[in-house]
């Protein structure tokens, strides 16, 4: 981190421009925003800033730089067009250890300007830290319409309760429920409809009720691996746990999108080493619940597919827990989709097969004759290990030998490998290319498309930020 983001309390500090042109408007434009006492330094000035202080205190200093013009002041602003005036200026505020921005100079600012979004109090700043401001820009704009008006407003009114909470609830966890309830509720369209003397009798209501801890368990599917493919329902729940239980399947990218101060507890299970036993995590996300909190059990593609959800999910519903269940994209569909192979084909496969390689010990055997048929795929969760079973059976049972076949490897991930081979050879070329788990096995015709039709790592990607996630006024904000 090239710079630490910080928000800093301006009122009646002296700041000081180098500069008496159209940027240090702007610049001085900004810093009168957060009442700052300002000083602006300049052989002559534009007829911008006199008009600037016929609206505001300012003090006009018409003269060339001197370092002595300096002294006292928290932050200085180097905007001239003089490269010589502005090295002066650096020079001079960093020997002195005063903050110092000089204008589309990033290596001469020991502070910089972010791209800010305004929703007092609410603010929100985006810096690149100088080396892409237009990005910075472009991100700013794509935020500006996911965060609507109403957000300012609400913060104010919470903030006038926030001591009133803290005595009412003095446990930080009862504090963060309390808010989580007011936010999910009426107050927030109260605000928004411009009902300030209802939202805030309704949060008088709320505070003066008894509080009944309720835990609640968020069953979420986090897909195969790239952070992108997570839906924003999958998001928000991962913001408001207070407990994220979490699998080895799910991704480093992912696991970093979760509240930074929900407590983090891995029962990963890999293959030869359960460090968890279902059983064990079962009861784990019934004791969390009953303490009264927020859990988001995560799991890699979706819960409700080869994912033991409804084991966890029978559980919960045994012992009165509420729950949520929020479905992800699956390996099969994820994996194959990056891989550039369909599924289904009208001249290749009109049925698609999820199976899984790893079943429970006394469980009963597939249906191979089932399995084997033409013109369908098969989707094989979990087959690294048991490949050379599965292929023995396909072709046993009459599958051809020549089938194609494809090995997805951290399908999603930067790190995605794709190999092709027949059914013959699934179970050496494995071998041979080291594959590691998570891999998804595609069995079938449309394996064979994956040569015509691969693009995830060879084609240039649309930057995610091009278009907006949602339209202005559809937006399910939330206050953390």
């Amino acid at each position: 981190m090239q710079y630490l983001p910080i928000f800093t309390k301006l009122d009646n500090k002296p700041v000081v421009i180098i500069g008496g042109g159209e940027v240090a408007v702007r610049k001085a434009r900004a810093l009168l925003k957060a009442n700052a006492r300002l000083t602006l330094v300049a052989p002559s000035f534009d007829k911008a800033v006199y008009a600037l202080q016929e609206s505001f205190d300012i003090t006009l200093i018409q003269a060339t730089f001197d370092a002595s013009q300096l002294h006292g002041a928290m932050l200085v602003i180097a905007a001239t067009d003089d490269e010589t005036v502005n090295q002066q200026v650096f020079n001079a505020a960093d020997e002195m250890n005063i903050f110092v921005n000089v204008v589309d100079d990033q290596p001469k600012c020991s502070f910089i300007f972010p791209s800010i979004i305004d929703r007092s109090p609410i603010t929100i700043a985006i810096s690149s830290a100088g080396t892409a401001p237009v990005l910075a820009r472009r991100l700013r704009e794509k935020l500006e319409t996911l965060v609507p008006q109403h957000i300012g407003p609400l913060a104010e009114l919470v903030g006038r309760f926030r001591n009133t909470v803290k005595s009412r609830f003095s446990q930080l966890s009862d504090r963060r429920q309390f808010w989580e309830k007011v936010f999910d509720s009426a107050v927030v369209s109260d605000i928004q409809s411009g009902n300030t003397t209802d939202a805030e009798t309704r949060l008088k209501s709320m505070l003066e009720a008894e509080p009944k801890p309720e835990g609640e368990v968020y069953i979420v599917g986090a897909g195969p691996g790239d952070a992108e493919l997570l839906t924003l329902k999958a998001l928000q729940l991962m913001q408001q746990a207070d407990v994220v239980v979490y699998d080895y399947l799910v991704s480093d990218e992912i696991m970093e999108l979760v509240r930074r101060d929900a407590e983090l507890i891995c029962v990963g299970k890999r293959m030869g080493n359960h460090s968890v036993v279902q059983e064990d995590t079962n009861k784990l996300l019934v004791d969390l619940a009953r303490q009264g909190k927020k859990v988001c059990r995560i799991k890699g593609g979706d819960p409700f597919i080869y994912g033991r959800g409804g084991e966890e999910v029978q559980e919960l519903a045994k012992h009165n827990v509420r729950y949520q269940i929020v479905p992800g994209i699956t390996a099969a569909a994820g994996c194959s989709a990056y891989a550039g192979i369909p599924l289904t084909h009208r001249d290749h496969a009109q049925a698609i097969q999820f199976v899984t390689g790893h079943c429970k010990k006394d469980g009963n055997d597939l249906d191979w004759a089932s399995l084997a048929k033409p013109n369908q795929t098969l989707a094989v969760y979990m087959g690294v290990v048991k490949s050379p079973d599965i292929q023995a059976k396909l072709i046993e049972h009459g599958r051809a030998e020549t089938t194609p076949v494809a090995i997805v490897e951290n399908g999603t991930r930067k790190n995605q490998r794709v190999f092709t081979t027949t059914l013959e050879q699934m179970a050496s070329e494995i071998e041979a290319q080291h594959v590691q788990s998570p891999a998804l096995l595609i069995i079938g015709e449309v394996a064979a498309l994956h040569q015509e039709l691969a693009w995830f790592g060879k084609t240039e990607q649309v930057s995610s930020f091009a278009q907006p996630i949602t339209k202005v006024g559809q937006t399910d904000f939330r206050v953390a």
